[in-house]
């Protein structure tokens, strides 16, 4: 195999990840966006929390219904359905001229990014070669990293701008138009087309993937194990994912997509802004600049795990990752006792708060510097009101300073691993007949698991304190920590059409990998076996 993939595979990996970058952008740019649209149309709490809303509710139809017609239809076709609906969404958006239009085009939107989010994966897994598979799916993840950091400053550039938010919102459609050029040089997913019968042109797409340097039979054993594959499986419904062979993986991929969203992580970049903001930082300003900090780190260790991730495979990162992410939100939870302490924010009276962290946090109250007290909004007692926290003293400062290290350090462990993991995970480990469906419920429990944690978070500050929130979603990595280590064996540099195998049978093949130990350590064949054997051999890695 050649050292890196040929042009060809990187145009179109290119072409298909426009879908996760607006995946990012849309849903990273609304937090911006609101900050002006809450003071133009006198928006409710409550009112706020729908437009943030909206579009996950819409993802999670989108992700879920977009499996069966990618089935149906191929995944080319979803992909250009996804960016005419992106498309869509952002001019009602823009020309919103009310409350309910912009709910409307925020959910016009979200279908489209949870379309996005399941197609593009397995789309990508299903057109890169083995070697390289796992870098090019997460390719996608750095693109929704990127869309994210994007949309964090085009947010921090047009806030102060005459109808900015209706640019926030509009900037979107052009990435979706770009795509929708590059789409006629698009190829469908060989195994799509193998399903309808036309090997001629999955023969010919897999040679431009696998590139002219590579021989013939290179192909010939892919477009075979493709074919052995079709016939050795049945599943083409819904109802095929209840059999043991296929439950066992979607179970695998439910949980990694739910222990992605438990983690926390969606809060600490939607809300990156509050919590630095409760952690001492002085200004909204300074705490927005904080935020973009944080999300250029998502982005750049999404760039390391690029590197990585093939060589050390899922597996091992994911461990790392989840024991990287306990130490970050037990130590964030340890910076908040220095800042807020161990209080939680329900007293009856404004001044029962001894620290402007949890003043801050009270809707009711704002903090006097000058008395270091905390009082009601309305009162007319101290005239430097505020709800900025500046550190006051030593330990307040290093508490800051700990909370902002310990959130980077947080995010950057989460980007390595689970940030990416999860989705290529998912784009491998279904058969053909119901990857997509398979990957439509999967995705389906990431963005509920997303609107959970979304509109808990804040809630849970109130009643668990600050603290106790950060270390729940410590226990909950805890647990997925225990289910990685059982239950997901590894998978890089297999088939697509071998992976399955590592759900059947499970004493069987363990049986059969430690008999194969010594035989293969000394034996290096090259036939069309061993991606079977290797398969087989890495199971040993598990406790599945």
């Amino acid at each position: 195999m050649a050292a890196r993939p040929p042009r060809f595979v990187f145009f179109v990996v290119f072409c298909i990840t426009i879908g996760g970058l607006l995946f990012g952008y849309d849903t990273g740019v609304v937090s911006g966006a609101l900050v002006v649209i809450k003071d133009e149309w006198d928006l409710s709490s409550t009112q706020q929390e729908f437009i943030v809303g909206g579009t996950t509710l819409g993802a999670i139809a989108g992700g879920l219904f977009s499996g069966y017609f990618a089935d149906r239809w191929g995944r080319r076709v979803i992909t250009f359905l996804a960016s005419l609906v992106f498309i869509l969404g952002a001019l009602i958006m823009t020309f919103a001229k009310d409350y309910a239009v912009l709910i409307g085009g925020r959910v016009v939107v979200g279908l489209a990014v949870g379309a996005a989010s399941m197609v593009v994966p397995i789309y990508i897994g299903e057109l890169a070669p083995k070697e390289f598979r796992g870098r090019l799916v997460t390719l996608n993840v750095l693109a929704i990293t990127g869309g994210q950091l994007i949309a964090y400053l085009v947010s921090w550039g047009l806030t102060d701008v005459h109808n900015g938010w209706r640019w926030m919102f509009g900037i979107s459609a052009f990435p979706a138009a770009v795509q929708l050029c590059c789409l006629p040089w698009l190829p469908e997913s060989p195994r799509v087309l193998v399903q309808r019968g036309q090997d001629d042109r999955a023969r010919s797409i897999l040679r431009r993937v696998y590139g002219a340097k590579v021989p013939e039979s290179t192909v010939d054993d892919e477009l075979d194990s493709i074919h052995r594959s079709m016939r050795n499986e049945n599943a083409t419904s819904y109802r095929d994912l209840l059999r043991a062979v296929n439950l066992k993986p979607l179970i695998v991929a439910c949980m990694l997509q739910l222990m992605q969203q438990f983690s926390g992580f969606n809060t600490a970049m939607y809300y990156s802004a509050t919590i630095l903001k409760m952690a001492g930082f002085p200004s909204t300003k300074s705490a927005t600049q904080f935020s973009i900090a944080i999300a250029a780190t998502n982005m750049l260790m999404t760039i390391v795990a690029i590197s990585i991730i093939d060589r050390f495979g899922r597996r091992k990162l994911l461990l790392i990752s989840f024991v990287g992410m306990i130490v970050g939100l037990i130590l964030l939870g340890v910076a908040f006792i220095f800042i807020v302490g161990l209080v939680k924010i329900t007293k009856d009276t404004c001044g029962e708060y001894v620290k402007c962290g949890a003043c801050a946090l009270d809707d009711r109250c704002n903090w006097s510097p000058g008395a270091s007290i905390c009082a009601l909004k309305s009162s007319t007692l101290y005239s430097d009101l505020t709800d900025n926290c500046e550190s006051q003293t030593s330990r307040d400062k290093a508490g800051t300073w700990l909370a902002l290290a310990s959130l980077i350090f947080y995010v950057a462990l989460y980007a390595v691993g689970l940030g990416n993991v999860p989705w290529l995970v998912q784009s491998e480990i279904f058969a053909q007949g119901i990857r997509s469906k398979a990957g439509s419920i999967a995705t389906a429990t990431n963005w509920v698991c997303n609107f959970i944690i979304s509109v808990t978070f804040l809630t849970m500050t109130l009643h668990i304190t600050a603290s106790g929130t950060f270390w729940l979603y410590a226990g909950i990595l805890l647990l997925g920590l225990v289910f990685v280590f059982f239950m997901v064996p590894e998978i890089k540099g297999l088939k697509l059409e071998d992976v399955q195998r590592l759900f059947v049978d499970r004493l069987g093949f363990r049986r059969r990998a430690a008999s194969r130990k010594n035989s293969n350590s000394s034996s290096n064949s090259s036939g069309r076996s061993m991606s079977g054997e290797v398969a087989s051999g890495l199971l040993a890695d598990s406790h599945l």
